[in-house]
């Protein structure tokens, strides 16, 4: 088994570090749109970044947009702080996949994907937490920590799947003794996250239901859009649709709702 010390190593790599990121994020806890951006120029990787980001055909903008302030502008606040969490995956995200078919595209759709279809979610459900909207940012981070993980015993996780008809979920589970969703809440505790959204990430397993309703409602729309999303034939074809156990009885009072949803663009 993985230790918790390796477990620990790699999550303690997940950045916040650069000061322009620090300053960045906490302007942006603060609502202060206008000086965020400012700080966030500084940063030319972040630029680059937030550019290359916003102009995907996903967010739908015709003409070029280019100018920081008029990036954060149109994202808004929870958009702006959510998609700076990404890119501070990018920071560890690594060249090379191993485990899982992907690249620095492929990985950056996924987490723009996600970003935006939650963001409809929570508009759907009248929900307005930049706290909430940010929970989604530490599904792809734990994504990177598996494939590290996964790595360290790469031959075993190739002869457990290959032997025996498990998820890539209880293989981590079973090689390091936590699962996708319990990374999560180490990480959002690493960024010091309310408690709340590690409760709503873990819920999101459909396996370990919370206690408070509102909690648990927001994990069975999480449970459909990962499942959504991962079953996307790029990422069927990456491997990434491994890790969720479709839960149907956790989600279905939503299911139908959350189908129509997803359907309008």
């Amino acid at each position: 088994m993985i230790t918790e010390d390796k477990i620990n190593f790699y999550i303690d790599k997940i950045p916040p570090t650069p000061k322009a990121l620090r300053d960045t994020l906490l302007l942006l806890n603060a609502g202060e749109l206008i000086k965020a951006s400012h700080v966030a120029a500084e940063d030319l990787a972040l630029k680059a970044y937030l550019k290359n980001i916003v102009n995907k055909p996903i967010y739908g903008f015709k003409n070029e947009v280019s100018d920081i302030s008029q990036i954060f502008g149109i994202l808004g606040v929870s958009a702006s702080q959510q998609t700076v969490y990404n890119y501070m995956m990018t920071l560890l995200s690594p060249k090379k996949w191993v485990l899982f078919k992907l690249n620095v595209h492929t990985f950056h759709d996924l987490q723009a994907k996600l970003s935006l279809n939650w963001k409809k979610i929570l508009t759907h459900l009248q929900i307005e937490e930049r706290e909430i909207e940010s929970a989604i940012t530490l599904l792809p981070a734990s994504i990177i920590v598996a494939e590290a993980l996964f790595n360290e015993k790469i031959d075993d996780v190739k002869l457990l799947r290959s032997v025996h008809d498990l998820d890539l979920n209880t293989i981590l589970s079973r090689l390091c003794g936590v699962d996708l969703f319990d990374i999560c809440e180490q990480i959002s505790i690493k960024w010091e996250m309310p408690p709340k959204v590690a409760e709503i990430v873990q819920s999101s397993s459909g396996l370990k239901p919370s206690k408070d309703d509102s909690i648990n409602t927001l994990a069975k729309w999480m449970h459909l859009l990962l499942f959504y999303e991962l079953s996307q034939p790029i990422y069927v074809e990456a491997g990434l649709n491994n890790f969720i156990d479709f839960q149907i009885d956790f989600v279905s009072d939503i299911y139908d709702d959350f189908e129509t949803l997803m359907e309008i663009q």
